[in-house]
């Protein structure tokens, strides 16, 4: 049977020892009280609710699913979600990164991403509805009118509604500039809203009492493309005068898809028949909103697969000691058995330290951007508010993508691992698989994401962002130059970042000429700076580790050993991507297109 135990001392090893986040939020208002003894509570007590509350469900609710009643447009959850998201809210969990102003209770970000990367290795379909919730709690909170913030932000908070984001259209995904959802304006300032939504998660559930989506449309005098998208808010049921919950409005969940993965998550079909809804921010700027909620949905995509790469990597770790295949190659290991346990084997090995190294990796990425996050919202010095705003932009699509990929990578290995056993849906790591997979494809495909990296967070600014990023691995390189025992990391740290400089220049040149340029070698592109962003994180834990090895505390050796792994057998992967980004478009554009 698979199991999940939260990885609390790497996270603590991350935040405490590496990052020293509690230096840094002391230094910003809003959590200056903060401190390792409770950030460290939280964390346990996060695991303690993820592990104990949402994991048992998570394989039941996958072979149950969700189910629609198309009579009534009512969806229900798989059995044990409802009472689990009460328990969520009994616990406070929902106010856990909010602002006091609205209930919340004023904890850093990122304290919250370690609890959302235990909820995905728990239950990453359930995680889903509160996760939106969240996003649009912040898309409300910088977007939102003071009425909006009054009616909606407690009641997200409180965790007694939830929200969604609603997008898609079924002739458009990522080409938001094509939807054809209509807003009319009615005379008491709401806007009558009408069009159908697909793709949507968590469009329709029994979870709370209300659902409050965000919804792009048009308004009447719309110009074309994205630069004629509004935003607005669509509450399932109307608040009446006195507060309470007035009449539905009429936005239905028509459909459920049947997908590959995340069962126990509604991914709903929904019509809009003449919805009512508010205006969120200025018209025809609804992008510019909406983006909030993107890009936090980007992040929490990447801690998706981030879970998904730990607990798979978990149980496969503990599959390859116990499960007898063979005898090593090198002589026998364990004589009073009739074969040796699978974990004697060079390549079980690998692909296990695979898993390993991008969990590890993953995690101290995702909590340096957590960080990046705090001092952007909460920094009294604009300046450097603005700096991590740049970092985080630059960031967010590497998160997002690095993070998916890795996590196919490593649940494929996982189940792997497994043999035969691995497709076996009894020992759940086939599940892994399946929802990892979707992960690489929503919030923005990896490719989009990819082009959003190079064309937009690189080129547009001359490189700029990529630079001060630079900046650090330079400085890093420089602190370790002279300390012998860093050399084998901090070598491919530096020999990679001048590589990355010279093939930024390089594609640079070449979309001068055509643009095509930067789509062939994007996608190359991300995952080499991917690499190059876990080399500088990788050298940093084993800086810390080296300077632990002798306390006796197996934790280092390990982290050291793992370390040496990635740098030795993942971050040559770079080399190839290096060439193939060079390789340029020809060979795929001059291929005809009746020859497809």
């Amino acid at each position: 049977m698979v199991t999940y135990t939260p990885p609390l001392r790497d996270m603590q090893f991350v935040l405490h020892e590496v990052l020293d986040v509690t230096t840094h939020l002391k230094e910003l208002p809003a959590h200056a009280d903060i401190d390792v003894d409770t950030i460290n509570a939280v964390l346990e007590e996060g695991g303690k609710f993820s592990s104990e509350v949402l994991f048992p469900l998570n394989l039941t609710g996958d072979i149950e699913g969700c189910t629609l009643d198309v009579a009534t447009h009512a969806v229900t959850t798989p059995k044990g979600f409802k009472e689990a998201y009460r328990q969520f809210v009994e616990g406070g969990w929902p106010s856990l990164a909010c602002d006091p102003v609205y209930g919340g209770q004023g904890l850093p970000a990122v304290v919250s991403l370690c609890f959302s990367e235990m909820e995905n290795s728990s239950n990453q379909a359930w995680a889903m509805y509160p996760g939106l919730t969240h996003g649009a709690y912040e898309a409300l909170h910088a977007h939102g009118t003071a009425e909006q913030k009054a009616t909606y932000l407690p009641k997200f908070v409180s965790g007694e509604w939830m929200g969604t984001m609603c997008l898609t259209e079924s002739h458009c995904g990522t080409d938001l500039g094509l939807l054809r959802s209509k807003a009319e304006p009615l005379a008491d300032g709401t806007y009558r809203i009408s069009g159908e939504k697909i793709f949507i998660s968590s469009g329709e559930h029994d979870m709370a009492a209300n659902i409050v989506h965000l919804v792009l449309a048009r308004l009447p005098d719309a110009p074309q493309g994205s630069k004629g998208i509004s935003l607005f808010v669509v509450p399932k049921f109307l608040e009446g005068a006195d507060g309470k919950l007035g009449a539905r409005n009429p936005i239905f969940c028509t459909a459920l898809e049947h997908k590959m993965g995340i069962h126990g998550n509604a991914t709903a079909q929904l019509v809009l028949d003449g919805a009512i809804g508010t205006l969120v921010g200025e018209p025809h700027k609804g992008l510019a909103a909406m983006f909030v909620m993107m890009n936090a949905a980007r992040l929490g995509v990447g801690m998706q697969s981030l879970g998904l790469t730990e607990v798979a990597y978990q149980n496969a770790a503990a599959y390859a000691k116990e499960r007898i295949q063979m005898r090593s190659l090198s002589g026998t290991k364990a004589p009073g058995l009739p074969a040796d346990p699978i974990i004697v084997h060079p390549d079980v090995r690998k692909m296990l330290l695979t898993a390993r190294a991008y969990a590890e990796g993953g995690r101290a990425l995702a909590l340096h951007v957590a960080l990046l996050i705090d001092k952007e919202l909460n920094s009294t010095d604009a300046d450097e508010r603005r700096a991590c705003a740049d970092q985080v932009a630059l960031l967010t699509p590497i998160v997002k993508a690095f993070l998916t990929d890795n996590g196919w990578i490593a649940t494929s290995h996982c189940m792997q691992v497994f043999g035969g056993h691995g497709y076996i849906r009894d020992n759940g790591m086939e599940q892994y698989v399946r929802d990892a997979r979707i992960n690489m494809t929503y919030e923005g495909t990896n490719t989009v994401q990819s082009l959003d990296l190079l064309g937009r967070k690189v080129l547009a600014d001359n490189g700029a962002k990529l630079k001060k990023f630079g900046k650090l691995v330079a400085a890093f390189v420089e602190e370790e130059g002279t300390n012998e025992a860093m050399q084998e990391f901090v070598n491919p740290l530096a020999d990679l970042g001048d590589k990355v400089t010279k093939l930024t220049t390089e594609i640079g040149m070449k979309a001068f000429a055509n643009a095509d340029e930067v789509g062939a070698a994007a996608v190359d592109y991300l995952r080499i700076c991917g690499h190059l962003v876990f080399a500088y994180f990788w050298a940093r834990m084993a800086k810390v580790a080296l300077a632990k090895l002798d306390s006796g505390d197996t934790f280092y050796k390990a982290k050291l050993a793992t370390a040496r792994f990635y740098f030795a057998k993942l971050l040559p992967e770079t080399a190839a991507l290096i060439r193939t980004a060079r390789a340029g478009g020809k060979t795929l554009m001059d291929f005809e297109e009746a020859l497809f």
